[in-house]
């Protein structure tokens, strides 16, 4: 697709980070976007912060665990701006810590509900239309990179976005089949600068218990991560990388270089040789040195 003038996007998780840095983009190229998020009152602020857009703007409130909110997304959509080019499934939450089998079945059950359910819904909604319109159009679903490696510190999320990596491309493959417009591309970023541990505690339902009260070594690590993460790229140049995959309708959007640590993956499971435990990017440690100095050591 190399024309977005008066193209029409969707983008759930358009609240706050990535998701909103690409709603923003999108509004720039000359698109149309209907912005949905489960958080009403970030989903507001994100309207006004992008009210000069006007009429290309929409709002919708959506929790896409339910696959009807996501239909109801769809038929809000099609009403206000009569077709659909561009569907970011980009809602996701993250839960963890401790080992997988002491996590809570409901946390589990949350993560792949909003992670993988949501895109599955995404697609059952919205591929029909974007089939019909006999159009070109894009399906971004948005991963991780923690799809495409070995992860230890979020379980549930890191099998959620295998499984999203998994489904993207099963997906490519058949719209190859098919011939179709209609193209794929699955975002598997690294660490963003996005509030996603803030948002996803503020969003959690309350039929989903805390994550297990994590030991004192699991709390300083978390810190170490969630410094990670605040350090990380910004959000816009996500969205910009989105945008030129787009464009040149590419599949993987990689933003970082985990290269090495995707290679020994792939290369033990070539050589059937068993999983290896993988050392931390150099940045992740240098924090880790950081925070573990302004500790004392301890």
């Amino acid at each position: 697709m190399k024309d977005f003038t008066s193209r029409v996007a969707v983008v759930t998780g358009a609240a706050s980070g990535i998701g909103r840095a690409m709603s923003k983009s999108f509004l720039q190229a000359g698109m149309k976007v209907v912005l949905a998020d489960i958080d009403a009152e970030r989903l507001e602020d994100s309207l006004h912060s992008m009210a000069d857009f006007g009429d290309n703007l929409l709002g919708v409130h959506t929790d896409v665990s339910q696959a009807d909110q996501v239909e109801d997304l769809a038929r809000k959509t099609l009403e206000a701006f009569g077709e659909v080019h561009v569907l970011c499934n980009n809602a996701g939450v993250g839960y963890g810590g401790r080992s997988s089998w002491e996590i809570p079945l409901e946390g589990w059950k949350w993560i792949l509900n909003v992670n993988l359910m949501g895109v599955v819904h995404g697609i059952s909604t919205f591929m029909p239309i974007m089939l019909d319109q006999d159009t070109e159009a894009h399906v971004v679903n948005t991963a991780s990179v923690a799809g495409l490696i070995r992860n230890m510190f979020s379980i549930p999320y890191g099998v959620s976005k295998h499984a999203v990596v998994a489904l993207s491309e099963s997906m490519h493959l058949e719209l190859l089949q098919r011939n179709s417009k209609i193209k794929v591309s699955v975002l598997c970023p690294g660490p963003v600068s996005t509030d996603i541990f803030k948002s996803s505690e503020r969003n959690r339902p309350a039929t989903v218990p805390p994550p297990p009260e994590p030991t004192a070594e699991e709390a300083f690590f978390r810190k170490v991560y969630e410094t990670y993460i605040e350090r990380g790229l910004d959000p816009a140049e996500v969205a910009r990388q989105v945008l030129e995959t787009i464009r040149e309708e590419r599949f993987y959007v990689i933003t970082h270089d985990f290269n090495s640590q995707i290679e020994m993956r792939m290369k033990n499971v070539l050589a059937s040789e068993n999983p290896e435990i993988l050392p931390p990017p150099q940045e992740f440690m240098e924090i880790y040195q950081e925070l573990m100095n302004k500790s004392g050591g301890q």
